[in-house]
């Protein structure tokens, strides 16, 4: 019995494998946020006028984008934790011979439900990201 437990832990161990490399793209993206922010804090003391009025615009976006990464990279950890939880959980099941499906289950929706709020949490970061790119109209004009 412990081989199909081993195979009905996989697929949460595939999430856990998932979550891993969301969080490596979410901490790269944050690591250059914060290089960005660094860059503009400089140029905050520096710059006046129109220039200076961009930079504090892309201060307050970066800072929101930071807030949002932070928040998505909490949320997946607990995830992940949740998904231990759940592999644990059928483990245990297996070697105390106890009935623990619905509690593994319990686990596994939280960390599912923790993943599409995080992921929701990342679009709306890259949404901010695209809207603080966008070139303004005085650029554009001839």
């Amino acid at each position: 019995m412990i081989a199909q437990t081993i195979q009905l832990a996989l697929a949460p161990v595939f999430v856990l494998v998932a979550i891993g490399n969301i969080l490596n793209i979410l901490s790269t993206r944050l690591g250059r946020i914060v290089d960005r922010a660094r860059h503009l804090q400089v140029r905050h003391g520096v710059t006046e006028g129109a220039e200076h009025d961009m930079v504090v615009r892309e201060i307050r976006f970066a800072d929101q984008r930071i807030k949002l990464i932070g928040s998505a990279i909490r949320l997946l950890v607990i995830s992940g934790l949740a998904i231990g939880m759940t592999v644990a959980i059928l483990f245990l099941e297996e070697i105390v011979k106890t009935q623990l499906e619905r509690v593994a289950a319990g686990f596994f929706i939280v960390a599912i439900g923790l993943l599409m709020w995080a992921l929701t949490l990342f679009l709306r970061e890259t949404q901010i990201a695209a809207a603080a790119l966008r070139i303004p109209r005085d650029y554009l004009d001839h």
